[in-house]
């Protein structure tokens, strides 16, 4: 197993908050500007025309709206990754982070696409 796999199993195996605790310092570690303290979403785009210009992962058409609610319905992050073998963890990070400081308008687009 490579070291990557066993840490991702790691973090699969800790409580929600721990996971969320260890998600937000690599966050804060890795993807944020220096002193700016807020996680840099780099990986978060919307182009008119794909995916309706709904916010989703660069480099695939998988919108943050469907990792939000595929994490909803209690899907680790872990078996996310296996599914979609594209994504990558950081990818994962940043569309939780657009999730929180975006709420309404996920859970807009998650109803819109449900009554579809």
């Amino acid at each position: 197993m490579s070291h990557v796999a066993e840490m991702l199993d790691q973090i699969d195996k800790l409580d929600p908050i721990e996971r969320d605790e260890v998600l937000a310092k690599l966050a804060e570690k890795f993807l944020s500007p220096p002193g700016n303290g807020l996680p840099w979403l780099t990986n978060i785009v919307q182009t008119p025309g794909v995916c309706g210009g709904v916010a989703r992962i660069i480099r695939t058409r998988i919108p943050v709206w469907t990792l939000e609610r595929i994490r909803q319905l209690g899907v680790s992050e872990c078996e996310i990754l296996r599914s979609y073998p594209t994504l990558r963890a950081v990818d994962l990070v940043q569309a939780w982070t657009y999730t929180d400081s975006h709420r309404d308008e996920i859970e807009k687009q998650i109803r819109e696409n449900e009554e579809d």
